[in-house]
């Protein structure tokens, strides 16, 4: 069991490093490449540098308000 757990640990930490580089270079560094250089057909527009994080947010929080609502309604019939 260690050993899936530190398995799935790596490869947690590798993707996590992999959007986190894939991001600042599309959002830092990319802006200051010229638009006809090859490497801008690996990214998408700039646009989607902001909408994606924000789209992302939205659903963690109505994710999360959903959970906080399963979570007092079930406490309140608990105590009744």
């Amino acid at each position: 069991m260690e050993l899936a757990d530190r398995a799935v640990g790596f490869l947690l930490s590798f993707i996590s490093i992999f959007i986190f580089t894939y991001y600042t270079f599309w959002v830092i560094i990319l802006p200051f490449v010229e638009s006809d250089h090859f490497i801008h057909k690996y990214f998408l527009p700039q646009e989607y540098a902001i909408l994606i994080p924000v789209f992302a947010g939205v659903v963690l929080l109505c994710l999360l308000s959903i959970f906080v609502g399963f979570v007092v309604l079930k406490s309140k019939k608990k105590k009744a």
